[in-house]
């Protein structure tokens, strides 16, 4: 049991909460499309079925992610998260599919929804959830990325800084931040059907839905196929990454340098030059003690470095 909580502990937070908010959030959709036959309801209900599947399996992903290196696998699990990101995105693509189907369907053969009360009830209160499951993406973000912000400031730290996020966190962001506007957009689908008799508004809000899913399952679909890949650190992170480095005072440039994110962690690459006049022994020491100061930085999962002789040349420039 201990090594399962242990086990639990290293996942992703924002995706683990997510699972559990949009689990509530969907049973309570459900109940109120099954009740009033809300097309526009159900919609929203596949979309939190499908957001409370992908955030348990990209908790699991993450949690997975976090493993030791082995001999077979020396680099670590890092991009396994990227890869669950991924199949969480086919889900994302199949719900999205179904939903506009089910809208096209709406449109075609428009019919009134009863119990409005309870769909407004039920819509509000994913609104609350979901738009709470965003904050929190957002101050995730905001921890990740270093970026110290609180308040509206939240907001617009949040879209700027999204992208040196983990990948759990970005698709934790991203499906609520479409849940909060889609939830709002099912909420004022339903009322103006209602008042105006206009029930093809329901259809129409169904399919908006399903044409935001589809949106954010290409862009979460690309980036976490750049990070299958491999893709290089954003460049505030290589800059930090510099300036620790550069801070020793034996070292005298940076001849080359090359960080690749894996999953949520970064892999140095780098060949230092360093004062002249040391002997070999000294130049180790060097190496081994800057080596210790970038592991040091929480980010960073594995450094390798070299040494070389200096050119008498600034080859690393800090903004």
């Amino acid at each position: 049991m201990s090594t399962l909580v242990g086990f639990l502990k290293r996942g992703n937070k924002s995706s683990g909460i997510a699972a559990l908010g949009n689990t509530v959030i969907a049973v309570c959709k459900g109940a109120a499309a099954f009740i009033s036959g809300s097309g526009t309801m159900l919609a929203t209900t596949l979309h939190s079925v499908a957001d409370a599947l992908n955030q348990a399996f990209v908790f699991l992903g993450s949690a997975i992610s976090e493993k030791e290196p082995t001999k077979r696998f020396p680099t670590g699990f890092g991009r396994v998260v990227n890869l669950f990101v991924l199949i969480a995105v086919i889900v994302i693509s199949i719900m999205a599919y179904e939903t506009i189907l089910k809208g096209w369907e709406i449109i075609q053969h428009p019919k009134p929804s009863s119990n409005l009360w309870l769909n407004i009830a039920v819509m509000l209160l994913a609104v609350a959830i979901d738009g709470a499951i965003l904050i929190k993406a957002m101050k995730e973000i905001s921890h990740e990325t270093r970026i110290k912000a609180e308040g509206m400031a939240l907001i617009p730290a949040a879209f700027k800084n999204v992208s040196m996020a983990s990948p759990p966190t970005r698709l934790v962001f991203y499906e609520d931040l479409i849940a909060t506007f889609g939830a709002m957009l099912a909420l004022v689908s339903i009322i103006l059907a209602h008042m105006t008799g206009f029930y093809l508004l329901d259809g129409i809000g169904t399919l908006l839905i399903g044409l935001l899913l589809i949106g954010i399952a290409l862009k979460i679909g690309y980036e976490n196929t750049v990070g299958l890949i491999g893709v290089a650190a954003p460049k505030q992170v290589e800059d930090r990454i510099a300036r620790i480095i550069l801070s020793d005072p034996d070292v005298v440039d940076i001849n080359t340098m090359r960080i690749i994110q894996e999953g949520r962690q970064y892999h140095v690459e780098s060949y230092l030059e360093l004062r002249e006049g040391l002997t070999l022994a000294d130049a180790d020491d060097i190496k081994f003690r800057v080596r210790d100061k970038v592991l040091s930085d929480p980010d960073i999962d594995d450094v390798t470095m070299g040494i070389i002789e200096t050119d008498d040349v600034q080859n690393w420039k800090l903004p």
